[in-house]
């Protein structure tokens, strides 16, 4: 239908589905909304953590074929970051893919995403934090078990306490990191595009293994670091105008990402000889250490991984909150989580994401294997959300439940059908301990659901006339 946007019988003014959920009296009193800049920022920041400060290095040891990997990678990243950008616009309501998964096929589905992303998000802000740790020893050399719990809890707490503070602050706050971040890294991909030497770059296969095998070890890695692209669709009710801007901000963030990725592990490759990279703890100390010489370049690197982590832990941290409380209003988790403060803070929900990273962020230094099995496992739920948000989009487009012209539909079921491609690489590149560790813990989440629709006296679906505001159907 022109100039409209029709799902599940209810067919809505484009004006109507832009809408913003609330006023903007509503706005002031719950801190303000977040405009583009801070929306991108958003998605860079959470993209963009400690990882990327490791990744030459770890990337050095499997080889150059780690350039077609993420050349690969960053496609599949660019296809769903158009897929959210389309959603965005039809169902601009928080909770992202679980809105798009409930909207698409019904509330269980929305569920498992919601409960997905959920793990992904305060296991991985523990993996987070444990990176950061390291930064943060370069000055203060607290080396004991004690000393490095200490700080990680600092860096998980103190986000917590700013998103406690309101969204404005965790706007402001996300901005200055992002540009604190990703002016020093960009710096250096650029600037060591000049000081390249053919020699430094290490043969294609490092792995000695399979080019099959070297390619999936560096998909491994790549397409985990991509993970927070859909920060800006979990809190679209927290984003200006969400039916243009979560879009635009989603494919500006995985653009800019790529373009740092790219330019930054090419830059390193080139400028650090392969046989130092891949025993370097400091890649792109390195870097800039051989580029201009000098020993103040560690300090100053660390320092961004220090700043860069702490963003992405503010971030990461909204997000764990954002989720539930999308799901507990519309009953799919317990009520508390859907309570606000004043200053619009989901107060339950921050504090619960920070206490179970804080277990997680435990775990870590009790088992030496710990830290590795939490990078994978956030690797594999991540992937289940964009699974049914890709899958969503592909509903839409091929059961008619979006009108849209020839061109356009052939082109967004390419970009549907790549993102899936891309969801499923994600889950194949996570391993096989992962992946059941991963299955697990979502068959966990059944029971929750159970005890949540019993609570609410709810035997079969709820109906939904509209996404987020579902109206209940007793049996």
């Amino acid at each position: 239908m022109a100039g409209s946007e029709a799902w599940e019988g209810v067919t809505l003014s484009r004006a109507e589905a832009a809408a913003p959920a609330k006023d903007d009296a509503a706005d002031a009193s719950s801190g303000g909304r977040l405009g583009l800049p801070q929306a991108t920022a958003l998605v860079v920041g959470n993209i963009v953590g400690t990882g990327i400060f490791l990744l030459p290095a770890s990337l050095a040891e499997i080889g150059t074929i780690s350039f077609a990997v993420m050349g690969a990678t960053a496609v599949g990243a660019i296809a769903l970051a158009l897929v959210f950008g389309r959603l965005g616009a039809r169902v601009p309501a928080s909770g992202g893919p679980y809105a798009y998964a409930r909207d698409a096929f019904g509330e269980f589905a929305g569920f498992l995403t919601a409960w997905s992303f959920w793990l992904t998000a305060w296991g991985g802000n523990a993996g987070i934090a444990v990176a950061w740790v390291g930064y943060v020893n370069y000055f203060l050399h607290w080396d004991s078990v004690p000393g490095k719990i200490a700080i990680g809890l600092a860096g998980l707490w103190l986000p917590a306490l700013i998103n406690l503070s309101g969204v404005r602050n965790i706007g402001v706050f996300q901005l200055v990191t992002t540009v604190l971040k990703f002016v020093p890294l960009i710096f250096v991909g650029i600037v060591g595009l000049f000081f390249l030497k053919a020699g430094n770059f290490g043969p294609f296969n490092a792995s000695g293994g399979s080019l099959w095998h070297a390619g999936w070890l560096a998909a491994g890695l790549i397409l985990f670091i991509y993970s927070g692209m859909e920060s800006v669709t979990i809190v679209a009710e927290r984003i200006k105008d969400p039916a243009r801007n979560v879009g635009r901000a989603s494919i500006l963030g995985v653009l800019a990402c790529t373009a740092l990725y790219l330019l930054a592990t090419l830059a390193v490759f080139g400028t650090v000889p392969h046989a130092r990279l891949t025993g370097s703890d400091a890649p792109f100390a390195d870097a800039v250490n051989n580029m201009f010489g000098g020993g103040g370049w560690g300090a100053a690197m660390a320092a961004c991984a220090i700043v860069s982590g702490i963003g992405a832990l503010n971030g990461w941290m909204l997000l764990v909150a954002e989720m539930p409380m999308a799901a507990a209003r519309d009953g799919m988790f317990p009520a508390a989580f859907g309570r606000t403060t004043r200053r619009g803070a989901p107060v339950v929900g921050i504090i619960a994401g920070a206490v179970l990273s804080s277990l997680m962020l435990l775990s870590s230094y009790a088992s030496e294997n710990a830290f590795n099995t939490i990078l994978l496992f956030a690797s594999f739920t991540t992937a289940i959300p964009y699974f049914f948000s890709a899958a969503a989009q592909l509903f839409w487009l091929v059961t008619g439940g979006r009108k849209v012209s020839r061109g356009r539909l052939l082109r967004d079921m390419a970009m549907a059908v790549v993102a899936l491609l891309f969801s499923f690489a994600i889950v194949y590149g996570s391993g096989d301990q992962a992946v059941m560790l991963g299955v697990l813990v979502l068959l966990v989440g059944v029971p929750v659901y159970i005890w949540t629709k019993a609570g609410r006296g709810e035997y079969g679906p709820r109906e939904t006339g509209r996404a987020g505001n579902p109206s209940a159907r007793n049996h």
